[in-house]
């Protein structure tokens, strides 16, 4: 065959193939979907726009809308550093290396956690209500949320006529907007109110606007500062509207649209000035000169944007799309709906559009959402996992600006950092512990057990270097150079050299929230986790430094430090060491493996460089168990695909997707809205679930970007569109049986594009592509260069089986699109 009859043929194929997938995805349904009102919060559906957030009950008697705004916290800016703390250290130290754990964490408790202020809590703003009359004898209910169009609808008949709700979160507008029609004209009739645990005032302003204020709570003698005003407005076609005290009646309207505006005084971590009122009315007056299509259109847009650049098919057909979503989850380790893992995938992404928006706060423990005035753990920002977690989709799932809040939170956690490391420890650079809050306070906080854990700089730092292996922006990069030099510089200056080894460590430390068996106090020295980050801050940042072409004789002392840092452990059990010393038990089914943060997110542990610690890791994630809290199920849903193991990932995935009862929690799984249940609601299981979907699939942090690294069996056929990978480049691909079908790569910065497959390719022209081997020539895909573990007994070793691949390297110029096929696709040459 000739070589242009080849051309036209392949490209005549990959169309059909291409038309085939697109079809098949447009048969997805994104819509979660219930036929009764929620009656908990745990069944409402969430919207937010970043800033504002509700959560829809659709009830037709009383509608509820449970309302929240990013900035509304108790008490005010605040630091909680212990003047004592800088004393006790030496003497807690030497305690540690003493073995005398309980002595040393007495001390830290009495001299070094915070003395009164352990956090602020993120607050509810309160409720809108809409009471119906006569609306009880309702039929032919529905609800749902759209997941591309992210507005959450309500429709029911009363006497024959149906009665529809929409309400969504715009952020072009930053209102909630909610329209109520019904199928006959004069039928909506109904009243307005807004109630709320911190209000101070409620009142009708005129007779189409209420508004309610309110002041946030004084906590751990913090007094309350944050002021709220929240406005609602009655935009009525047809009827009328009149005002009693505290709501707002509408009588006999043909259409409603009622918007929703709240702001607060906050200003900036440090500073609350703003005027809440004005703010609020400015939101308010701007969206009541829309028309309803209009505050739509540019909320479908703004939306849109960011939602539409990834789909995902995993080859699942509608056969439960008549099945209310709340039983498709309870109907899951049977069915095995495809397309219910899709629609939870893609929910991840859109709570991360709707509660983390440029400009904004980062989500919290609970995102956007919470109802409670002490909500579990304050809600704010626990940084020993969870808040991390929030951001793993956020560069490979295509939403790299809503990595942005996270960004800004570290920029502001390394200026109030610096006090708490030279108040506490006497040291130059920044420091966090495991919890932070809106004013970014830095102290150790819930005792020591589980709060003196100085490493939570180190760990956020991580998210600044890689969303620049992202984007390749070295503009970007400048940026947050100071926050990752700052960070090096405290632990510079904060570790010490232990006894045995003369290794470097972080004392006093913990493994996260987990004691070792051997002693009941977490405290310790040189924890794995704690190594493992701080070798991934100081070369992180010595590349950085390099790359700007700064700070070169700074960074020959970080490198010094580099290479006096612990290295990993394999102890007696074959195991990954969790401490410096080998305490592992494997009856050890701890919710944390913290020790496993080398293996994702991570790169350090590699089944292709690093095998024995691969098969450690894998060791010990087996004796931690499956079942757990579903924010670690999350966790491991990301470990399991890191080690290549597809099926092992899905059955983590099967119990994450486990439905837990709404309104008595007791177990790890997922609500009947979708929500992650720790128990309680905590919203990283959501977002840890969509990271490792996405990783099942597509990886790019082990030296080339792998495709399919660790499919199940059971997701034989599918397509993914729009993931990122690291260099710049984006991809779609789709697969069959296994194997690659066609890959289209969009390369943004050019260079070397090294991919691995799990069968053979070629490019559309039918050019063979060069096999690969040795280091990728492209710097965005270097690989850790770790030191040689230390091994108890290399006999109990047993490694990993893993599937062959392919190797490839393709050069990319910046801007060009590539489309790669399965080579068993060409067409034979006679």
């Amino acid at each position: 065959m000739k070589t242009k009859q080849l051309i036209n043929f392949t490209l005549l194929l990959c169309f059909f193939l291409s038309l085939q997938y697109a079809n098949a995805q447009q048969d997805v349904e994104l819509k979660m979907w219930y036929n009764n009102p929620a009656s908990v919060w745990n069944e409402a559906l969430p919207v937010g726009n970043g800033r504002l957030g509700g959560m829809v009950h659709g009830d037709p008697v009383r509608e509820k809308i449970q309302l929240n705004e990013i900035t509304f916290w108790s008490g005010g800016p605040s630091r909680n550093d212990n003047t004592n703390a800088l004393n006790a250290l030496s003497e807690v130290r030497q305690l540690i290396f003493d073995g005398q754990y309980s002595e040393a964490e007495t001390i830290i408790n009495e001299n070094m956690t915070a003395e009164q202020l352990h956090g602020s809590m993120f607050q509810p703003i309160g409720n809108l209500f809409l009471p119906f009359t006569d609306h009880s004898n309702y039929t032919d209910y529905y609800r749902e949320l759209d997941l591309e169009t992210a507005v959450a609808t309500t429709t029911y008949k009363v006497d024959d006529v149906t009665y529809k709700r929409e309400v969504f979160a715009s952020q072009p507008d930053q209102v909630i907007v909610i329209r109520l029609t019904a199928s006959e004209p004069g039928k909506l009739t109904f009243s307005a109110n807004m109630n709320g645990p911190l209000k101070e005032t409620v009142r009708a302003v005129d007779s189409n606007t209420l508004e309610m204020t309110g002041l946030s709570s004084t906590h751990e003698r913090v007094t309350g500062q944050v002021r709220f005003d929240a406005r609602l407005k009655v935009l009525n076609t047809g009827g009328s509207t009149d005002s009693a005290s505290i709501r707002i009646n509408v009588s006999n309207a043909d259409e409603v649209v009622i918007l929703v505006s709240v702001a607060t005084n906050f200003t900036d971590y440090e500073t609350l000035t703003a005027n809440e009122t004005e703010k609020c009315i400015n939101y308010l007056s701007a969206a009541e000169t829309k028309s309803y299509t209009e505050l739509l259109n540019s909320h479908l847009s703004a939306y849109q944007n960011y939602f539409n650049r990834v789909s995902l098919n995993l080859g699942g057909t509608s056969l439960f799309s008549d099945v209310p979503t709340d039983e498709r989850i309870e109907n899951f380790s049977e069915t095995k709906d495809k397309e219910l893992v899709t629609m939870y995938y893609q929910f991840g992404r859109y709570l991360l559009i709707s509660c983390s928006q440029p400009g904004g706060q980062p989500a919290t423990l609970q995102g956007l959402w919470n109802d409670q005035v002490y909500p579990p753990w304050d809600s704010k920002y626990t940084i020993n996992i969870n808040t991390e977690m929030n951001y793993w989709p956020a560069e490979k799932c295509n939403l790299a600006e809503m990595h942005e809040p996270l960004v800004q939170m570290l920029k502001e956690l390394s200026e109030t950092g610096q006090q708490t490391a030279q108040t506490m420890y006497g040291c130059d650079g920044w420091v966090t512990h495991h919890n932070t809050d809106l004013w970014r306070i830095c102290g150790v906080v819930d005792g020591a057990y589980w709060g003196m854990w100085p490493m939570g700089g180190a760990w956020l730092s991580q998210h600044l270097w890689e969303k620049y292996l992202y984007s390749g922006d070295l503009e970007y990069l400048a940026s947050v150079y100071p926050v990752l030099k700052s960070a090096c510089e405290f632990y510079q200056d904060f570790l010490i050299e232990e006894p045995e080894n003369n290794w470097l460590v972080v004392s006093p430390s913990i493994s996260p929230e987990n004691s070792p068996p051997v002693h009941s106090p977490s405290i310790c020295a040189g924890a794995t986790m704690d190594n493992q980050l701080l070798f991934d801050l100081f070369t992180k940042t010595i590349k950085a430094a390099n790359l700007l072409d700064i700070d070169s004789v700074l960074m020959v002392d970080f490198k010094n430090i580099l290479d006096r840092l612990p290295p990993m452990q394999i102890g007696r059990l074959g195991q990954l060491q969790e401490w410096m010393e080998d305490w592992d038990s494997p009856t050890d089914q701890h919710r944390h493996v913290s020790h496993l943060y080398g293996l994702c997110p991570s790169n350090q542990i590699s089944p292709y460089t690093s095998p024995q610690l691969f098969d450690a890791a894998r060791t010990s994630l087996i004796y931690r168990g499956d079942v757990s809290t579903g924010w670690s199920m999350g966790w491991k849903v990301n470990l399991w695909a890191r080690l290549q193991d597809g099926n092992h990932a899905l059955k983590l995935i099967t119990d994450q997707l486990t439905l837990v009862d709404p309104g008595n929690p007791t177990m790890g799984g997922t609500f009947p809205n979708f929500f992650d249940s720790h128990p309680p609601f905590q919203i990283d299981g959501n977002f840890g679930c969509t990271s490792g979907i996405t990783e099942m699939l597509l990886q790019s942090h082990d030296g080339a970007i792998h495709f399919l690294p660790a499919l199940p069996d059971e997701w034989v056929t599918g397509e993914v569109s729009g993931l990122r990978a690291y260099g710049g480049f984006e991809v779609d691909f789709n697969w069959e049986d296994g194997a690659v079908k066609e890959i289209v790569i969009t390369s943004n910065l050019g260079g070397n594009c090294r991919i691995r497959v799990p069968n053979d390719v070629a490019l559309i022209d039918g050019t063979l592509l060069d096999s690969a081997s040795g280091t990728n020539p492209n710097p965005f895909f270097a690989t850790a260069e770790i030191k040689d573990p230390i091994i108890v007994n290399s006999s109990i070793l047993n490694p990993v089986d893993l599937e062959p691949t392919f190797l490839y390297d393709l050069s990319t110029e910046a801007g060009e699109t590539y489309t790669i096929i399965d080579r068993n696709a060409l067409p034979k040459s006679k």
